[in-house]
């Protein structure tokens, strides 16, 4: 079955939650699944990484289908599944550090479709293409030195383009809170950008 556009997330959810309907959870997965991909991409700073939390968030909105609470918004419930994975993640790392296989420019420049962390453009020139991934690089390198729910903030706010209140419900902290953290975020940020002379 194919849903209409006009489904809400919401009404699809409810689908899920009362008959495990698969073609609802379907029409979830395709809204949402690049999002999510970003998001746990940008947090972890690895694009494969974060394809496979990914796939974990959709498997756990299925497992925990019943605990989705009917009067909420279902991209608040989402998006606070996948930043906690992403969390656990981030705590697993720090416990038991990882060693790479590649060296950190080694890319798969091949990949169809890759849905990287680099900034997009229109036809820019080989030159400005280059500084452009230079500087998304930097920022990106820069991004992961944040503290995580620093980081959090930044990715909610200026990647997916949530506003101050959504990613308070998301994170269940204050709005204020969400506002200091971004001032600080910022801050950090600002001086890990600063060129060295």
């Amino acid at each position: 079955m194919t849903w209409p556009l006009t489904t809400t997330d919401e009404q699809a959810m409810w689908r899920v939650k009362n008959g495990a309907d698969p073609d609802a959870f379907a029409c979830l997965v395709r809204r949402w699944e690049q999002p999510i991909q970003r998001l746990c991409a940008r947090m972890t700073g690895d694009v494969h990484r974060g394809e496979d939390l990914a796939q974990d968030a959709f498997s756990r909105v299925f497992t925990r289908r019943h605990d989705f609470e009917t009067s909420g918004k279902f991209s608040t419930w989402l998006w606070r599944i996948a930043i906690n994975l992403c969390h656990d993640e981030l705590r697993r790392r720090h416990r038991r550090p990882e060693v790479a296989l590649t060296g950190p420019d080694e890319d798969d420049e091949g990949r169809e479709g890759r849905n990287d962390l680099s900034v997009a453009s229109t036809d820019p020139s080989p030159g400005e293409s280059i500084e452009a991934l230079e500087q998304a690089e930097h920022v990106r390198r820069a991004l992961q030195h944040l503290p995580d729910h620093y980081r959090s903030v930044v990715v909610f706010r200026h990647y997916e383009g949530l506003k101050f209140s959504e990613i308070a419900q998301v994170l269940g902290i204050p709005e204020g809170t969400v506002k200091s953290r971004m001032s600080e975020a910022l801050s950090r940020l600002a001086v890990l950008l600063k060129p060295r002379a």
